[in-house]
C-alpha cells in the first residue's frame, strides 16, 4: 500500500512515502535556523514555515520515491501531540489531499510513531508485544508499555521539562547556542578528551528519582542546580565541558534507572527507544550497559528516523489501517 506520511508537529516540515513497511523516500525541511536567535521554537514562526514548505516537501518526497500523487492509496498525518498551529497546517493539507484523491486518511499519535520507527529501515522486523517503549525528545519524555499496535499505555512521563527541553535551557544558561542537545553532547565529549573524567573531576548534580514507586521524571531541580552553579563560575570552555558532562550524566542516570525499573515492574525484557535525544551516544551507552548486565534487549532506529520525520508516521499509519 502506497502511504504518504505528513509530519508537522513542531518545527520540522516532513513528508515520506512508505510501501508495505519499506521507506521509499523521506524529506524533512527544518525551521530551526529561524528559531535559533530566540533560543527555542516560536509557534507562529513554525506554523507559517509549514504552510510555506509543506507542498514542496510533499512533491519532493513523491519524486524521490518515483511516485506521483495518483499512486497514493493512504494519507497518514500527525494529529497529536504538538503545537496547535503546526498540527493544523499538516492536518489541513492532509485532509485536502484525502478529499481530492478520494482515499482514506488516518491520524497518528506522534509519540507512538517515534516508537514504531524501530520497525522501519533496512533491518525491518515485526513488533513483538508486549514491550517497553520510550520516547525522549525536545518536547516529550515518556515511558510506555506497548501491548499491541493500538495499545500504548503511558506509565511514566515528565512532570516539568522534557529531556530535550532541559538540554536547551541548560545550553542557554551556558551561552553555547540552540538547539542544546547536540551542543551539550559535543561539550561533554570534550570533557572526556580533556581527561577530566578519568580524574573524577565531575560535578555532583542532583539525581531526582521522585518516590520509589514512581516512573515519572522531574528535571527542574537539576536544571536549577546548573543555573546556580554556573552563576558562581567563569565559564571557560573547560568549565562548560565539565558542566555539560556532569549535567548529562545526572539526567541520563535517572532516565536509564526509570527505564530499567519499568522493565522489572512489568516483567518485560525488550526496550524500544525513539525520539531525537536517542541519538545521544552517552544515553545509548548507559542503556546498553544496563541491559547487558540484566540480560535485556534494547533497540533504537537509525539516526534519520530518531528525529521528527514522516516515514514513522506513514509506517504506523499503514500498520494501523491494515490492523483495522
Amino acid at each position: 500500500m502506497i502511504t504518504l506520511g505528513i509530519e508537522t508537529s513542531c518545527d520540522e516540515t516532513a513528508a515520506a512515502v512508505v510501501d508495505r513497511g519499506k521507506v521509499l523516500s523521506g524529506v524533512v525541511s527544518s525551521s530551526v535556523p529561524l528559531h535559533r536567535k530566540y533560543g527555542g521554537v516560536v509557534p507562529e514562526i513554525a506554523s507559517r514555515f509549514h504552510i510555506e514548505y509543506i507542498n514542496r516537501v510533499t512533491k519532493k518526497a513523491l519524486i524521490n520515491a518515483k511516485k506521483t500523487i495518483v499512486n497514493v492509496e493512504l494519507v497518514a498525518v500527525t494529529e497529536l501531540p504538538g503545537l496547535p498551529g503546526s498540527l493544523l497546517s499538516g492536518l489541513s493539507f492532509a485532509k485536502a489531499l484525502s478529499y481530492s484523491l478520494n482515499i482514506p486518511l488516518i491520524g497518528i499519535n506522534h509519540l507512538h510513531a517515534h516508537i514504531y520507527a524501530n520497525f522501519l529501515g533496512k533491518k525491518r522486523f515485526s513488533p513483538r508485544f508486549p514491550f517497553i517503549g520510550v520516547v525522549v525528545s525536545g518536547g516529550h519524555t515518556n515511558i510506555f508499555i506497548c501491548r499491541s499496535i493500538k495499545e500504548f499505555s503511558v506509565v511514566g512521563s515528565t512532570k516539568d521539562d522534557a529531556v530535550g527541553e532541559a538540554f536547551d535551557k541548560v545550553a542557554k544558561i551556558l551561552g553555547i547556542g540552540y538547539p542544546g542537545g547536540p551542543l551539550i553532547e559535543k561539550y561533554a565529549k570534550r570533557f572526556l578528551r580533556f581527561g577530566m573524567a578519568r580524574d573524577n573531576n565531575s560535578i555532583d548534580f542532583p539525581r531526582v528519582f521522585l518516590d520509589r514507586n514512581s516512573l515519572d521524571f522531574s528535571l527542574s531541580g537539576v536544571k536549577t542546580a546548573v543555573l546556580y552553579y554556573a552563576r558562581e563560575k567563569k565559564l571557560s570552555r573547560r568549565e562548560i565541558a565539565r558542566i555539560s558532562w556532569s549535567f548529562q550524566e545526572a539526567v541520563f542516570d535517572v532516565l536509564t534507572g526509570k527505564i530499567i525499573t519499568a522493565c522489572k515492574r512489568f516483567g518485560i525484557k525488550e526496550i524500544f527507544l525513539g525520539g531525537g535525544v536517542i541519538s545521544n551516544k552517552c544515553l545509548r551507552g548507559k542503556i546498553k550497559a544496563a541491559c547487558k548486565r540484566l540480560g535485556y534487549k534494547f533497540f533504537f532506529p537509525p539516526a534519520g528516523l530518531c528525529v521528527d520525520n514522516a516515514a514513522m508516521v506513514a509506517g504506523l499509519g499503514e500498520a494501523l489501517y491494515k490492523y483495522a
